[in-house]
C-alpha cells in the first residue's frame, strides 16, 4: 500500500514536471510562430454626428504597424494587400510604422505592393516612430508617395462625394516627428467633419481640443502581449492612454480608435493580442 502510493506521487510528480516545462514552451511556441500570422479582421461600426449624409456607409479599411524587417516580409505584405483589395474600401488609411529599422532591398518591392491598393477615395498614410530609425525618413516617404499613398506631414486633403466634403487630416509622429495639428487644419473650415491620422494614440488629448471628429492611430500593438482578465502588461511611450480599440473623449466629441497592428517590434511575439486589420463603417447620426 505504502509503495503504491509512493509510485502514485512519483507519477503526480512527473506528470507536474512534464507540465511544467510544456505549457510555457507550448505558450512561447504559440506566440512566436502562430499568434503574429493570425490576422483578425475587425469590423466597426461607428456613428458620427458631423458625418454629411452623402458620407453614410462610408466604408474605411485601416492598417497600421507592418514592421517590415522584423520577421515580415514583403510576401506576407503581398498577401495583407490582397485581403484589404478583397473588402472592396472607399478608403485606406495606414498609421506608421512601414518599416522596423532600415530599408535596404525591400524599398522596390514594398512600392510594388502598396501600389496595388486601390479605393475610389484614395488612400492616406502617416509616418510611425520606426518610420524615423536608422535615419531613412526620406525613404520611407518617398516610398508611400511612390506608391500612392497622400502622405499628410500636417496637412489635410478634401474628400468628396457629391456635393459634399469631409477632410482626411494627419500629423507628424509624436515621438520623433513634429507634429502640428493647428497647421494640418488651417485648410479645414470649422464646420467641416474631419478625419485625422495619427500614429500615436495618445495624441488624442490634443486632437479633442480641435474640431476633429474621428482620429485612427496604431503604435500601441495594442500591447502586442496581453493576459486574460488584466489586458496588457506593456505599452509605449504615447501609447498608453488609448491602447487598443474604441474610445469617446470629450463627451462624445471626439472618437478615437487604436489599431493593433499588423507585424511586430521590439520581440517577435503577440499573445491574446492577434494582429488587426480594421475595417469601419461610418454612419451618421
Amino acid at each position: 500500500m505504502i509503495f503504491m502510493k509512493r509510485r502514485a506521487f512519483l507519477k503526480s510528480c512527473a506528470y507536474a514536471l512534464s507540465a511544467l516545462i510544456f505549457i510555457p514552451t507550448a505558450g512561447y511556441s504559440y506566440a512566436r510562430y502562430a499568434e503574429p500570422g493570425w490576422l483578425y479582421t475587425k469590423e466597426v461600426v461607428l456613428r458620427l454626428k458631423r458625418l454629411p449624409v452623402a458620407f453614410e456607409g462610408l466604408r474605411i479599411v485601416q492598417f497600421s504597424d507592418v514592421h517590415l524587417g522584423f520577421y515580415h516580409t514583403v510576401e506576407q505584405l503581398n498577401q495583407l494587400i490582397d485581403h484589404i483589395q478583397s473588402l472592396q474600401p472607399d478608403l485606406v488609411c495606414f498609421t506608421g510604422d512601414l518599416f522596423d529599422n532600415t530599408v535596404g532591398a525591400d524599398a522596390v518591392p514594398a512600392v510594388e505592393a502598396l501600389s496595388r491598393l486601390q479605393a475610389p477615395l484614395g488612400k492616406g498614410a502617416v509616418l510611425g516612430n520606426h518610420d524615423y530609425y536608422g535615419k531613412e525618413p526620406e525613404n520611407i516617404k518617398r516610398i508611400l508617395v511612390d506608391s500612392g499613398f497622400a502622405l499628410l506631414m500636417n496637412e489635410a486633403i478634401p474628400l468628396k462625394r457629391g456635393d459634399s466634403t469631409i477632410w482626411l487630416s494627419g500629423v507628424d509622429d509624436m515621438w520623433d516627428g513634429k507634429p502640428d495639428l493647428p497647421k494640418a487644419l488651417k485648410s479645414v473650415p470649422k464646420d467641416a467633419f474631419t478625419l485625422l491620422l495619427s500614429h500615436c494614440p495618445d495624441f488624442a488629448d490634443i486632437a479633442v481640443q480641435h474640431a476633429v471628429d474621428l482620429q485612427l492611430s496604431g503604435h500601441s500593438h495594442g500591447g502586442q502581449v496581453r493576459l486574460p482578465f488584466y489586458g496588457h502588461i506593456y505599452t509605449p511611450t504615447y501609447g498608453s492612454k488609448y491602447a487598443d480599440g474604441h474610445y469617446t473623449l470629450g463627451g462624445g466629441k471626439l472618437q478615437v480608435y487604436t489599431n493593433r497592428g499588423i507585424g511586430v517590434s521590439v520581440m517577435p511575439i503577440r499573445f491574446w493580442c492577434r494582429p488587426e486589420l480594421t475595417v469601419f463603417t461610418l454612419r451618421s447620426g
